[in-house]
């Protein structure tokens, strides 16, 4: 038992790493698979703008559409206004969309501010629309989190 406790010692003697050079912490040369999640995040966005781009339509030029009078919603705006508010930002986050899936860092802090825009509104249009409303809020959620957690990625590929 002996021998097993000086060759052990030895070993560990051997090995000693000098104290003044800096430990090289290997750097990825590759992205992971988590740039797909940031892709997703862009096509998501895409998808978000074009619903938000058709619910505005509806309710700038069909306002009867909806069974809740302005009055119902959390906001009292007339349909049209919400429907100005509904384009704007879905046409917005159809350019962001495209902006993300080319990898700008603008575009996904951007894609971050319109998703919550987005989910906030629909929150206050969700006495008129409450189906509608909620899948786009949880695709709002789902952007967010492809953004803010894997964003980086998307901009070293």
């Amino acid at each position: 038992m002996s021998d097993t406790q000086q060759s052990s010692t030895e070993t560990s003697r051997q090995q000693s790493y000098p104290v003044d050079e800096p430990y090289d912490v290997p750097s990825r040369s590759r992205p992971t698979a988590w740039v797909g999640v940031v892709l997703f995040g862009g096509i998501m966005m895409l998808m978000v703008g074009g619903f938000q781009c058709t619910q505005g339509l509806v309710a700038i030029f069909r306002e009867d559409y909806y069974l809740v009078s302005p009055n119902g919603l959390v906001v009292e705006i007339d349909y049209t206004a919400w429907g100005w508010a509904h384009l704007l930002i879905g046409l917005v986050a159809v350019a962001t969309g495209i902006g993300v899936m080319a990898g700008q860092m603008w575009a996904r802090v951007l894609g971050i501010v319109i998703a919550v825009v987005s989910a906030l509104v629909n929150i206050a249009f969700l006495a008129a629309y409450p189906i509608w409303s909620t899948i786009i809020i949880a695709l709002d959620v789902l952007v967010i989190y492809a953004l803010a957690v894997h964003g980086r990625e998307a901009g070293e590929s």
